[in-house]
């Protein structure tokens, strides 16, 4: 991983380090769109935090910074908080399962912060927090970032994962498909994942689908050929379980592994073959290190035949990687925005 990514302050942190006499009045859960060191500037300050994240790679780089307090998954640990603050993720959706997951740690009195870019989101900040506040101060308006605070009247009911599940039909596969807030392709197939599945030739052996999401891509390939061995892994503890809920609601589990993985920091051993949609956002900043990652070392984990496929956006220049690893890379289809390669090991 690339330390750099997480080293310098956001605008939205410069922003709360003005406000850390009113944040760190009391030891804060936070949780969000975590993309620096806010934690130790938060634990420098007053009471050190703890960190709730569904992101795997920002979880690895903080253990390794030697942060203890830090949790990882789709939900943090039934242990009371006495204020949270919440970084304002892109989805507006996935703000309001973050406090769906973490407002039932607080009591009433406890303090809620909302804080973001002012183009992310968080100015929806009231609307969000009126299920359980009165009223929503503005506290602060700085680097183009804005910090909310309340005090929670109602209490808020236990987090219950399965109202938060949504679904949709792939006809041709005759799949259902299951979906969490925040995940990728939640509310419909995207058109790159339907251009991939239309291109995919039949498979064997061991297949890891890359960047897994919602579970599209694995599902689609184990209902073709149920003998493969599939592997899942995802950044994001919510496509994650998206995945197994997909998996597990189509009776397609049982030769599924899924898990959290930084690229493919996590994986060993190779495979016949290696299957991405993979992202380039993160965040609202638009983001390639993963994917270019993949395109350089992915070779080292195929076995000799074993192929790599993906899926990206036609201006992005992956065919220059992907040769420079492989020796060649062959476009096997386009559509307005889409183009679908795949490279061979031999």
């Amino acid at each position: 991983m690339e330390p750099e990514m997480f080293e310098a302050l956001t605008p939205v942190s410069q922003m709360l380090a003005r406000n850390l006499d009113v944040l760190t009045r009391q030891p804060l859960l936070v949780c969000g769109l975590l993309e620096d060191n806010l934690p130790a500037l938060l634990a420098d300050a007053g009471p050190a935090p703890r960190i709730f994240t569904t992101d795997f790679r920002y979880f690895q780089w903080q253990k390794s910074q030697g942060m203890t307090e830090i949790e990882f998954g789709t939900h943090p640990q039934p242990q009371q908080a006495a204020a949270l603050l919440l970084l304002m993720p892109k989805a507006k959706a996935e703000a309001e399962y973050l406090l769906a997951a973490c407002l039932p740690l607080l009591a009433v009195g406890g303090q809620v912060f909302i804080a973001g870019d002012n183009k992310g989101g968080v100015k929806s900040a009231p609307k969000l927090l009126a299920p359980y506040c009165d009223l929503v101060n503005k506290l602060d308006s700085a680097r183009r970032a804005s910090l909310y605070q309340a005090e929670i009247i109602r209490p808020a009911e236990p987090l219950v994962l399965s109202d938060w599940q949504k679904g949709y039909a792939l006809e041709k596969e005759q799949l259902q498909v299951c979906t969490l807030p925040g995940v990728f392709s939640a509310g419909h197939l995207d058109s790159g994942s339907r251009l991939l599945l239309d291109n995919l030739s039949p498979l064997k052996g061991r297949v890891l689908d890359f960047g897994c999401g919602a579970g599209v891509i694995g599902a689609s390939v184990l209902k073709r050929q149920p003998e493969l061995m599939l592997e899942c892994i995802d950044i994001s503890a919510l496509a994650l379980e998206a995945t197994r809920l997909t998996l597990a609601d189509n009776q397609l589990d049982a030769n599924a592994k899924i898990y959290a993985s930084d690229g493919l920091s996590q994986v060993s051993g190779t495979f016949n073959h290696i299957i991405a949609n993979p992202p380039f956002h993160a965040g609202l900043k638009t983001f390639y290190h993963t994917t270019e990652t993949l395109l350089t070392s992915a070779r080292d984990y195929l076995l000799p035949g074993g192929s790599l496929t993906l899926v990206a956006n036609a201006f992005l220049p992956y065919p220059e990687l992907i040769e420079k690893s492989f020796g060649h890379c062959d476009t096997l289809a386009v559509n307005g925005k889409f183009k679908i390669y795949r490279a061979t090991r031999r």
